[in-house]
Parts: C-alpha cells; sequence; structure tokens
C-alpha cells in the first residue's frame, strides 16, 4: 500500500473510537457483512430522514450526509440511527470540519438522529482540531501495520458486522 492510496476520511475517524481493528479492516478493503441489519437499518435512516435537504457532500476522500444554508452560512450534518455513539459521531463530523476549513469554508456541524428526535451542534474549536490530527496519525500508523490489531472486546462488538470475522 502506498501513501498515494491511504486517506483518512470521516469513516475510518469514526471506527477510530469503535474499533482499532475495524479502522485496519477497512483501510485494506475488507468488507463487513453488507446483509447486516445494523448496517441495513443505518442507510435506511440516512436515505429517508432528511429528504427537505441536499444530499451527500463529497470533499476529499470523506461525504457528508446532508447540508444546507441558514442565512448564508453552512451546516453540515451527519445523520446517525442513534446517539449511543456519539463521541465517534462528533469526531466524524468534525473531521468534516476541519477538511472544509482546511479547504477555505467556515461551517457548523450538526449531529442527527432522526429516531430520537435529537440534534446536537459540533463547532471545530482548538482542543477538538488538536485531538482530529493526533487521531488521524493514529490512523495512519494503524493502516501500515502488517496485519490488524488483535481483537478486543468491548461493548460494540455485539451488534458489529466484522463480529464473524473476529470472533470465528
Amino acid at each position: 500500500m502506498s501513501d498515494a492510496d491511504i486517506g483518512v476520511g470521516g469513516t475510518l475517524v469514526w471506527y477510530y473510537y469503535i474499533c482499532l481493528r475495524q479502522v485496519w479492516l477497512i483501510s485494506h478493503q475488507i468488507t463487513p457483512d453488507a446483509d447486516d441489519g445494523n448496517l441495513i437499518l443505518g442507510r435506511f435512516i440516512g436515505e429517508t430522514s432528511y429528504n427537505r435537504e441536499k444530499k451527500e457532500l463529497a470533499i476529499g476522500s470523506s461525504k457528508m450526509d446532508v447540508y444546507h444554508f441558514n442565512n448564508g452560512e453552512m451546516v453540515v450534518g451527519e445523520v446517525k440511527k442513534s446517539s449511543k455513539y456519539n463521541q465517534s459521531a462528533r469526531m466524524q463530523l468534525a473531521f468534516y470540519l476541519k477538511e472544509l476549513h482546511k479547504r477555505g469554508i467556515q461551517a457548523r456541524g450538526e449531529l442527527r438522529f432522526p429516531q430520537e428526535k435529537k440534534k446536537e451542534e459540533v463547532i471545530l474549536d482548538e482542543d477538538t482540531l488538536a485531538e482530529i490530527e493526533r487521531v488521524e496519525r493514529d490512523i495512519l500508523r494503524l493502516v501500515y501495520l502488517q496485519q490488524p490489531p488483535p481483537p478486543v472486546k468491548n461493548r460494540f462488538c455485539k451488534k458489529c458486522a466484522y463480529s464473524e470475522f473476529c470472533w470465528s
């Protein structure tokens, strides 16, 4: 794998906070079980929620779920099925805000949980930016490993689309 092949994207940032092994698997194009019910539900919620807004803004190696302009201010949104993964979702959205900022676009973020009827604002501040930059470096370190990190059981394993891969 060459440096040209590697781009840290929002998805890798999301999984970094859930499972380091998933970061490695995804970055090496080892796909999760496509028939996993949680993945299917997540896609369905993303496709059927917030239909009045523009969908999928692609910047670099990242895709933001929804975006709109509010009084001239750009607002990008990340749609999640549950706030259970709040830290992962916040950092994924902060990564998107960093990518926009890097390109001279000021934006604010909103995490959206349509099933919970909740929204949460995300702003890129100095501390969050420093955390994102640290995470990006660690993701690159993980990606260059010859083998995936060993599986480590955590509270997210039960509903993971890689569960069979890790624990069979």
